[in-house]
């Protein structure tokens, strides 16, 4: 019998899965009168990867320099949750997701969401092409590997679809291939940007349906600050998104050279170049649109924020469009 090699992305997310506009000159403006260089942090939600590609090109290219901003990019991970350190000052600002956000907000955490870098959610259903799963109703008399934890995304989906999930076999699985390539399993829960990869560099070519293109509307990679920050640390917050803004737009295009900056500057992290260059190429989509081509990257309007509301609903989380504060976006694109 042939076996499988164990697929492991070299990023997984820190959820574990449960266990475009031009610049406007923004890389070119720093702030008058700055007396001296400004020391802050952004706090990274999981390890140094290409999925922070950006941030590092506005680091490595002296985006936030030209602000008067020494930024400090802190790795997230398993031990490393986003919100105390931000609501403890420590980071300006933390790399979140909106559900993320939801919770702490209901726990008293005083956030804000102030810029979106995935436009699209990166949740995906991963299949093989001998059995795919390509519409959500095709979950129907499927097994899918996943973490218990998700139960409420797959709900989510199932709900928004007119999809029986007592006609769906769940799978407890740890966040890997290896039980879609066994057999053991018809399909997984992931992320779009890696166990496809992974699988891909095993020239393995999955089947990815992207929830967000089946009504899971949740904004992914959502910056957040408190409303401290808002209130008396407003430059410092313009300053550091317009460098995320620069070193996002050179991202989006040339994803290759932000792979290849990534694994220099990281040299210990264990990254492979060409599963960079593919997670950066397969980001590209997911944190561009038109809505960015149109208004600028991180942007979200009343609609995408209602969207929001009501897929954070079906995750049991009760939130309004005060979570979401555009005016640092709206300073930076001009709006």
């Amino acid at each position: 019998m042939k076996r499988h090699r164990t697929i492991i992305p070299d990023l997984t997310r820190r959820r574990l899965l449960g266990a475009g506009a031009a610049t406007l000159g923004l890389a070119g403006l720093a702030r008058p009168g700055l007396a001296q260089t400004q020391d802050v942090a952004l706090q990274l939600s999981w390890l140094h990867s290409v999925q922070f590609g950006g941030s590092y090109i506005a680091q490595d290219r002296g985006y936030w320099a030209e602000q008067g901003l020494d930024v400090a990019l802190l790795p997230g991970g398993p031990n490393a949750p986003v919100e105390p350190p931000v609501v403890a000052g420590t980071a300006l600002v933390g790399i979140s997701a909106a559900d993320y956000t939801a919770a702490a907000v209901e726990q008293g955490a005083p956030f804000r969401i102030i810029g979106v870098a995935m436009q699209k959610n990166p949740f995906a259903i991963a299949s093989l092409p001998a059995n795919p799963v390509e519409v959500p109703k095709d979950l129907e008399g499927k097994r899918i590997g996943m973490a218990l934890a998700n139960m409420p995304v797959l709900e989510a989906l199932c709900t928004l679809n007119d999809v029986a999930l007592s006609e769906i076999e769940v799978v407890p699985t740890q966040y890997d291939a290896a039980p879609l390539l066994a057999g053991q399993v018809d399909c997984l829960l992931c992320w779009a940007t890696d166990l496809p990869v992974a699988m891909a560099m095993e020239d393995i070519e999955a089947v990815t349906m992207l929830m967000a293109d089946h009504g899971y509307a949740l904004h992914s990679q959502t910056y957040i600050a408190t409303e401290e920050s808002l209130a008396e640390r407003r430059d410092e917050l313009v300053a550091l998104m317009r460098g995320e803004v620069a070193g996002w737009t050179d991202y989006a295009e040339d994803p290759d050279a932000a792979a290849r900056l990534t694994v220099r500057m990281f040299p210990d992290a264990g990254l492979d170049l060409a599963t960079q260059v593919m997670q950066a190429e397969r980001q590209v989509p997911l944190m561009f649109s038109s809505l960015t081509d149109e208004h600028g990257f991180g942007w979200f309007t009343p609609d995408t924020v209602a969207a929001n509301i009501e897929t954070l609903a079906l995750l049991g989380r009760d939130v309004g469009p005060e979570l979401w504060d555009r005016s640092i976006l709206e300073e930076l694109h001009g709006a």
